[in-house]
């Protein structure tokens, strides 16, 4: 893929027929080369061809309310003709025009992704990560998920033949398509084949966590539940680490894909530093509240008090890791945090049909956002009632174990997750 500038105007441009960016790169239709006269002008100026694209399909026929108001209708991605730098100076110059709200160079960004460690450690804790949340008790008394509940995990993708995982799978899409040269990558980064297979690991572990449904690895919090599979992420050497690696935008896309198709939460264990310009998201996790779908995202694994995005905003729920003693994992990023919960040598799927232990606030997110899903999913089979985004939020914070008397922590947020406690209050609040 060729280098693209992010644009955000202050009106659409509804006279200027453009299609979807995803749409031109599948050769399924031309794109024009101007977009209003001023910013051609400057792209002319600095010599600097584009194809003009929308950053954002609309869900259905044409663009609905919550995505008017969430202004993703005024998003364009401008796809540079050639393999050329783009100025500095050209940015600045289009950032001043009346019309422009925001414009940034499309960011290839990374995100650290946890050690895989094969299943040879000792099976003896298998399961203490789930008994640590009640989850035996949460399926014999309440549930083990409903399938009209669909659970987008945003990640590297989901080996899509593992057979802890076939039955809960529903048709994923794939948003990597990253600049070729951009780095050192492992497995597929080019091309848009619409296929979500986990080529590394980390979205089956994770995606294992949700819903695997207990033949071989432990079961799932909601294995009754519907993955939908949505692969943002690519996977490169760093160094001697391997990183997940995505653009931004296709991030973005892929968040507004998941929650079109009608996911009810989205697990994100993944996340981006704020490093200037606009914050990563902030438009999609509008959408999303304006939809009300819950995100739960990962905090982090610095061991700092530092925010990464989408967790840093105030209607995800952000999520750190506590060990097998229930004490913060020293590893946990603490800005933000909301809900702790087991997040260190957590066993689940892994790829080639073969399970791992894996340790990182990654871990932690999943279990969260099964829970989030348990809960949807109770409403639903006992008073066929959708639980909004606020009232799940509501209830886990205040089933959440507490660390110390406090009602929110520094580094636990309102504490550990609790199954049974969580969906007790449920009851209790609908009987």
């Amino acid at each position: 893929m060729k280098k693209h500038i992010r644009l955000k105007l202050n009106k659409s441009l509804s006279t200027v027929a453009v299609p979807h960016w995803q749409d031109f790169l599948s050769d399924e239709v031309t794109a024009p080369s101007n977009i209003h006269p001023h910013i051609d002008a400057v792209l002319a100026k600095y010599n600097i061809p584009v194809w003009v694209t929308k950053e954002y399909k609309f869900d259905g026929v044409d663009w609905k309310q919550e995505e008017l108001e969430s202004g993703l209708n005024r998003v364009y991605r401008l796809i540079v003709q050639k393999n050329i730098p783009i100025p500095e100076q050209t940015i600045l110059e289009i950032s001043i025009l009346p019309i422009v709200e925001t414009i940034e160079i499309g960011q290839l960004v990374e995100s650290n992704l946890p050690d895989i460690y094969a299943s040879e450690m000792s099976m003896t804790i298998n399961c203490h990560a789930r008994q640590a949340i009640g989850l035996d008790i949460a399926h014999q008394l309440f549930t083990r998920g409903d399938p009209q509940i669909i659970i987008a995990v945003l990640d590297t993708g989901v080996e899509l033949d593992h057979p802890e995982l076939t039955d809960a799978l529903l048709a994923g899409d794939d948003f990597v398509h990253i600049i070729d040269g951009a780095g050192q990558f492992i497995g597929k980064h080019l091309g848009y084949d619409r296929c979500p297979d986990d080529e590394v690991g980390h979205g089956t572990h994770v995606t294992g966590i949700i819903a695997a449904k207990g033949a071989t690895a432990p079961v799932g919090i909601v294995p009754q539940c519907r993955i939908l599979p949505v692969r943002v992420l690519g996977t490169m050497k760093s160094g001697n680490k391997r990183v997940g690696a995505g653009l931004i935008d296709n991030i973005n896309a892929g968040l507004k894909w998941a929650i079109d198709q009608g996911a009810d939460v989205i697990n994100m264990s993944l996340g981006i530093k704020h490093t200037g310009g606009a914050f990563p998201h902030q438009e999609i996790v509008d959408y999303a509240q304006r939809k009300d779908v819950t995100i739960v995202a990962a905090s982090g694994n610095d061991g700092l008090e530092e925010s990464y995005y989408p967790g840093a905003f105030p209607h995800v729920i952000t999520v750190g890791a506590v060990d097998e003693r229930g004490e913060i994992a020293n590893f946990s990023n603490y800005s933000k945090v909301d809900i702790v919960a087991p997040g260190t040598n957590v066993f689940s799927t892994w790829v080639e049909k073969k399970y791992a232990f894996s340790t990182g606030t990654s871990q932690a997110a999943p279990f969260v956002t099964g829970a989030v899903a348990m809960l949807k999913s109770y409403a639903l089979q006992k008073w066929k009632h959708r639980l909004s985004d606020s009232q799940v939020k509501h209830i886990l914070q205040h089933t959440a174990d507490k660390i110390d008397p406090k009602f929110k922590h520094q580094k636990a947020g309102f504490g550990r997750l609790n199954l049974p406690d969580a969906l007790q209050m449920l009851n209790y609040k609908f009987n």
